[in-house]
């Protein structure tokens, strides 16, 4: 019971939804489309890929401790967070285009809150039986066969739910590794804790949240509506066709549409909603009613699919009787979006092409400015932080155009200074050198100066140059 005050209802408690099975071309793709997301969520963190070396084997791997992520043969670098900026715009522009033109789809066939949800509700199935036996058990005295079937069911989402949150933390850890440690009890704390974490979510969000994560946690359909207009197609309720609603026999002589009012439609909904009643909020638009209505249909020598996929655009010419224009998947609306998506497309792959593997970086430090050493020449020193994002060494061969008689050499390095000096990077890593230039003491080389440090890649002999300051007492 709700709190009132008056007569208003502030609010009202949540009336559970039992959905009933049922079978049809919606529901086929549902059972086809849950397999294969918790195919590739359970068994993508075991693929293997070879990088080399000294580098992780895992296909797909979200490395956070060594701010790297590995996706096949691609490495993300901290330094690469606008390609990953790019992708999250690109998965956006994509979804306000399929909702543009298929509705909720998404939302009805591919969303991990529906995909789990399934499963919960199979398992459900399997155990305390279909909508009537689940009914008829929760409003029944408790018995031992009420408390079995319900520590069964509950157990199987618990070990569902562990799973889940352990395979979610074996994308950001080495799979074989995470998974003996985890059983052998040498994990970490962060491995135990967000297991949990993530179990403890899934079980309460398939398990026990279900619908109402879909109407009230979830932001998409507050603003889903945005992206449909007229020409959506929609799981639709023939209206013109099934109206007046009623039960008895359609003989042909009788006034009642072809809707029997069974309220099949209903009862398979995963929400509770009643699709005759038009689009709502509420609707996932996964067609599981259009399976329950072509059945009934089928029973009672009707023509099929007074429930259907449509457009409203559609719908108001049927009811009127005018003839029905085809369904237009090309409208501004929709050419917008394919824009901004060729758009984002493009952006990526350019980014993705002109990404440099090879980055390189050169600081003057401050204090001191520089140095004269005992023979009267000048000194500066620089820091040089190299970063090699190939699964392979690097060799640099570093020299400075500068218009002056200068040397360099590596700090701590034995031996004199000399015109060049080479410096190894190894595979994926970040390496920081300091730098010393030694330029001949008197005249020009005295003063401040701007000079060029070039950098040459001995493997693939490619030339970065990078800008600096000579800094000295005198006067540019």
């Amino acid at each position: 019971m709700g709190e009132v005050a008056g007569d208003e209802v502030l609010y009202a408690d949540r009336v559970r939804v039992y959905p009933r099975a049922v079978r049809g071309v919606a529901r086929n793709v549902k059972w086809a489309l849950l397999i294969f997301c918790l195919g590739v969520y359970y068994v993508l963190p075991w693929l293997r890929w070879n990088r080399g070396a000294g580098n992780p084997d895992q296909a797909v791997l979200l490395d956070l401790a060594s701010e790297r992520f590995y996706f096949f043969n691609l490495t993300f670098w901290p330094q690469d967070f606008t390609l990953l900026a790019g992708g999250l715009i690109l998965a956006a522009v994509t979804l306000f285009l399929v909702t543009s033109l298929f509705g909720r789809i998404w939302c009805g066939y591919a969303c991990p809150q529906t995909v789990w949800t399934d499963l919960f509700m199979l398992v459900e199935r399997w155990i305390e039986g279909d909508r009537n036996a689940r009914m008829r058990r929760d409003a029944g005295p408790t018995s031992f066969d009420k408390i079995w079937r319900k520590i069964s069911k509950h157990s199987i989402w618990l070990f569902v739910a562990f799973w889940t949150g352990g395979g979610w933390i074996m994308y950001y850890v080495d799979a074989p590794t995470v998974t003996v440690d985890f059983w052998t009890g040498r994990a970490s704390t962060g491995v135990y804790g967000f297991t949990c974490l993530f179990a403890a979510t899934t079980y309460i969000l398939a398990g026990w949240a279900r619908e109402q994560v879909c109407t009230y946690m979830c932001p998409w359909p507050r603003f889903q509506s945005a992206m449909l207009d007229e020409q959506t197609l929609i799981v639709t309720y023939q209206g013109w066709r099934g109206e007046p609603r009623g039960h008895g026999k359609r003989d042909g002589k009788s006034a009642l549409g072809n809707c029997v009012d069974c309220s099949a439609c209903v009862h398979v909904c995963p929400t509770g909603i009643d699709i005759r009643e038009g689009v709502q909020l509420e609707c996932i638009g996964c067609g599981l009613c259009v399976d329950a209505c072509n059945d009934i249909m089928t029973r009672t020598n009707q023509p099929l699919w007074l429930i259907k996929w449509d457009t409203l655009a559609r719908q108001a010419e049927l009811a009127k009787g005018e003839t029905v224009e085809p369904i237009r998947l090309i409208r501004p609306r929709t050419l917008i979006y394919l824009a901004v998506l060729g758009i984002a497309v493009a952006a990526m792959g350019v980014g993705l092409a002109m990404r440099s593997l090879l980055e390189v970086s050169v600081q003057h430090e401050r204090a001191p400015l520089f140095v004269r050493l005992h023979d009267g020449s000048l000194r500066n020193a620089y820091t040089l932080k190299l970063v090699n994002k190939y699964t392979h060494d690097v060799s640099f061969d570093i020299s400075v155009d500068a218009g002056m008689r200068a040397k360099l050499q590596v700090a701590g390095a034995t031996g004199a200074a000399s015109d060049a000096i080479t410096i190894l990077v190894p595979a994926d890593s970040v390496g920081a050198y300091r730098v010393f230039l030694d330029a001949a003491p008197g005249g020009a080389e005295a003063r401040n100066a701007d000079i060029m440090f070039l950098l040459r890649d001995t493997t693939d002999n490619i030339l970065i140059k990078r800008s600096a300051n000579f800094i000295g007492p005198g006067k540019p």
